[in-house]
Formats: C-alpha cells, structure tokens, sequence
C-alpha cells in the first residue's frame, strides 16, 4: 500500500504542480506582451488559458499533499523534521499562490495592467517556485534520513 501512496503522490506532483509553475512562470510575460499590443486578442486568449491552467491544476494539486501525508504516515516518518518543514513550505506554496499569484492573476485580465503589476507577480510566482523546488529537494535528500536514499 505504501508503494501505492507513494506513487500517486509522486504522479500528483509531476501532473499538478508541473503545469502550475510553469504557466504561473509565462503569464508576467505575456501579460508584458499583451500590454504592449493591447488589442492582441490571441494574446489575450493565451493569458485566459495560462490563468485557467494556474487555477485548474492548483484545484488538482490538492492530491498532492493528501497522498504524501498518508505515505509519510504508512512509513512512520510523519515526525521527522524534514517532512514538517516540507509541509510547512508546501503550506506556504499553497498560500503564496491562493492569495497572491492567482488573485493578481485575475486583476491583470480583468482591467488595463501596468508593468509594474507584472513585475509583482513575477516575484511572487518566483518565491511560489522556489517553495516547491525546496520541498522537492527536501524530498529527495530527506535530512537526518536512516536510508541513505
């Protein structure tokens, strides 16, 4: 069974957070480019769909965490310091996205942005990726670890 939880949240993570950071990532540019050429419809319909894969896969990536709580829990390693701050860090991922990257996301279809706006958003779609690039690494290093794997 473990083998299990641990393959689906290992898929989870790879299907969900994968097109999140990715597309978060694109949309400051794009918005730059759609601010540019204002009346860029194809422009704007990339936006729509780069939001609608942030909001969608940011649904879906709820997976993630579920699964990888019940592995931890089925390995017993639901105390270790490692997998606290990877949880805690997954938290911040989740709220750095809910309340900042999603919302300005939003604004920026929704009226005339400036550059600057997509600046802010850069920066926020930064600390979201860098988030989960400290909680994928910390999975894989796992600190203090008796495997060695």
């Amino acid at each position: 069974m473990t083998r299990f939880l641990l393959i689906v949240h290992v898929l989870a993570a790879i299907i969900a957070i994968g097109p999140v950071t990715v597309a978060a990532s694109m949309f400051p540019a794009a918005a730059r480019g759609v601010i540019a050429a204002p009346d860029d419809e194809r422009g704007q319909a990339v936006l729509r769909n780069l939001h609608r894969v942030c909001r969608v896969y940011a649904i879906a990536g709820v997976v993630v965490p579920v699964f990888g709580i019940a592995t931890a829990g089925s390995l017993g390693v639901l105390g270790e310091p490692w997998l606290i701050v990877s949880m805690l860090l997954t938290a911040g991922a989740a709220a750095v996205l809910a309340a900042l990257v999603l919302p300005r996301q939003s604004a920026i279809l929704a009226a005339p942005a400036r550059i600057a706006d997509t600046k802010r958003l850069a920066m926020y779609t930064g600390v979201f990726n860098l988030l989960w690039a400290t909680v994928t690494v910390l999975m894989i290093v796992r600190p203090g670890s008796t495997t060695s794997a």
